[in-house]
């Protein structure tokens, strides 16, 4: 139940949790075109990602089996393996895989910096067009906190939703790819602490991210003076 309180300028009303979660999946649902937008770059942010750790943990996974076939296999895809009988792999071999590594580190963040900027332009876009509504809520006694609650609410089911989504893609052309060049050793050494990690990893990046992109239009809309969103033509 909503709580109100007395105000110089009016009244103050304190709306439940629950009422902002129903109200931004219900907005969720009337823009459900420009949330598909906004939830495909998450998803493509986080297949990438996804694809770019889980290849890592399997192909980590066939170099430490060290077995020749295996090896042999690696060697043909142009992986550098470079371990001893220890299994343990050279200075160079270590060098290699470094660098390697610190390139698939900077387009990674490249693609979630695009995919941050994504989110706060669709969300920027979003308030643009709900000046009215907002201004609505706020005429009627809608705090601040609850405007940006709303924003924030909507940003991260979608994050969330986009996020496992491409956790999903991301594995599953991963798999395909590493069936094709490794076979049935991929699931002979199947890496399943790694890639679980890998996943819940994923899922906190694409969480987060979606609800940093969608911090500076969440404060602009709580920022909106009513008098002036009720006036706008938008």
């Amino acid at each position: 139940m909503a709580h109100s309180k007395g105000l110089a300028g009016g009244r103050e009303i304190r709306l439940p949790f629950s009422k902002a979660i129903e109200i931004s999946i219900s907005n969720l649902k009337i823009r459900f075109g420009r949330s598909l937008i906004t939830t495909s770059g998450v998803i493509l942010a986080i297949a990438f990602l996804m694809s770019v750790w889980s290849s890592n943990a399997i192909v980590d996974s066939l170099r430490a089996a060290n077995r020749s076939e295996v090896n042999l296999l690696l060697q043909k895809n142009g992986i550098e393996t470079g371990l001893n009988d220890a299994g343990q792999a050279s200075a160079e071999a270590e060098a290699r895989m470094h660098e390697e590594k610190s390139k698939q580190t900077w387009l990674i963040t490249l693609s979630l910096l695009v995919c941050v900027v994504g989110i706060a332009n669709a969300m920027l876009m979003s308030v643009t067009e709900r000046f009215r509504e907002i201004g609505t809520m706020k005429c009627h006694g809608a705090l601040d906190s609850f405007i940006v609650r709303l924003f924030l609410l909507e940003s991260t089911f979608q994050g969330s939703a986009g996020t496992a989504v491409g956790i999903v893609i991301g594995l599953a052309l991963t798999l395909v790819l590493a069936l094709m060049d490794y076979g049935s050793f991929v699931f002979r050494f199947f890496p399943t602490g790694g890639i679980l990690r890998s996943a819940l990893a994923a899922m906190v990046v694409g969480t987060l991210l979606s609800l940093v992109g969608a911090m500076l239009p969440a404060y602009r809309a709580a920022k909106m003076e009513p008098v002036a969103a009720m006036r706008s033509d938008t």
